[in-house]
């Protein structure tokens, strides 16, 4: 159930498909004879050094997709030297991650109509020393998840004939949460007003989605937080307008990956126009599909400042725990710095649509 939870989409799963495949429509112009040495993929963002243009996304239930998940993948991106966003929904708490690490990560926030637990929320981010806020405005109801709905997705999964089946075939993964406290929404069960149980969990979730969010909303947001405030799930000029007018620092284009509106465009074919509405008022960040250093290489073409990777760095996870991530930052690393210097660059920051064959 967590491998279909990270590796699906909604309904008829087009757009979970659309947001990879976009990828391979975009043609890059190969240059030749350039003095490639000396080359540095490193990109100042919001505040901080980024190694590559490339952070960990919020993703929840990561704790469950290798025990003690959050923790190892945020150890991962501190070594690196790339940002790692905690989601709401995350396996181990704000304060787990932050006890184990040494750097400020990111938070991402669902609004809920809970809005003292919110608040809450946000000041546990600040006391964590949490250096920015991820604010997901397209999760005001959940999308039709078909594969989760089939499998009873819960944390930690019911103890179910069919599960225990399942879980029997998958020792490893066993044994790792045998020895974790950590199987729970850590954020939520024991925080939340009434939730101590998996039981009073599901009924809490079920309730909590906010769908009166609205613009209005960010300034009270904004007040509470009073740092870094990045906007996440962006697919409209319109709407990136909207952003830019609350005085945020950063959006990303995201569609969920897919896991909301199915039938929607991928991230990347809306990114130039809303890269054209913004100009360089407001940094400009991405998601969806990217599953290589070529994918970021391409983002970063067509006017993204810097892209979110989930199922890649999830899979690696899942596969080999912390030293996985690595891996998959590593390659995405050598993948990235290949295709630069096949393109004729030496430098990330003066990669633009230039790079791109419009043939």
């Amino acid at each position: 159930m967590f491998y279909d939870y990270a590796e699906s989409g909604s309904w008829t799963e087009g757009t979970f498909r659309r947001n990879e495949s976009a990828f391979q429509e975009i043609l890059l112009r190969q240059r030749v004879a350039v003095d490639l040495r000396d080359r540095t993929l490193s990109k100042e963002l919001l505040g901080r050094n980024w190694k590559i243009p490339v952070a960990l996304a919020p993703t929840g239930l990561t704790g469950m997709q290798c025990a003690d998940g959050e923790i190892k993948a945020a150890q991962a991106a501190e070594e690196f030297g790339v940002p790692f966003t905690l989601s709401t929904m995350s396996i181990c708490s704000i304060e787990d991650v932050a006890q184990h690490t040494r750097e400020p990560f990111w938070f991402q926030l669902y609004v809920m109509k809970d809005r003292a637990f919110v608040e809450s929320l946000i000041e546990r981010a600040k006391s964590s020393g949490c250096s920015a806020l991820v604010l997901t405005l397209d999760l005001q109801i959940l999308g039709q998840r078909h594969k989760d709905l089939k499998n009873q997705l819960s944390a930690p999964p019911r103890l179910t004939l069919k599960n225990l089946l399942n879980m029997m075939t998958k020792p490893g993964w066993c044994w790792g949460m045998l020895n974790t406290r950590r199987y729970q929404f850590g954020n939520i069960v024991g925080h939340a007003r009434g939730v101590d149980d998996l039981a009073s969990l599901s009924t809490w979730s079920a309730e909590q989605l906010d769908p009166s969010l609205s613009w209005d909303d960010i300034e009270w947001i904004k007040k509470c937080w009073g740092g870094t405030l990045i906007l996440k799930g962006i697919m409209d000029p319109l709407d990136a307008r909207h952003a830019m007018d609350t005085g945020a620092d950063a959006l990303i284009v995201s569609n969920h990956g897919g896991r909301q509106l199915d039938g929607a465009p991928a991230s990347l074919e809306v990114l130039p126009s809303i890269v054209k509405e913004v100009g360089d008022r407001i940094t400009v960040l991405m998601d969806g599909g990217i599953r290589s250093g070529q994918d970021v290489y391409k983002a970063i073409a067509l006017g993204a400042q810097g892209c979110f990777i989930g199922k890649a760095f999830l899979n690696g996870l899942g596969a080999m725990g912390k030293s996985g991530v690595s891996l998959c930052l590593d390659l995405l690393k050598k993948e990235l710095d290949l295709t630069m210097a096949f393109c004729g660059y030496r430098d990330i920051n003066k990669v633009g649509p230039e790079t791109i064959w419009k043939g």
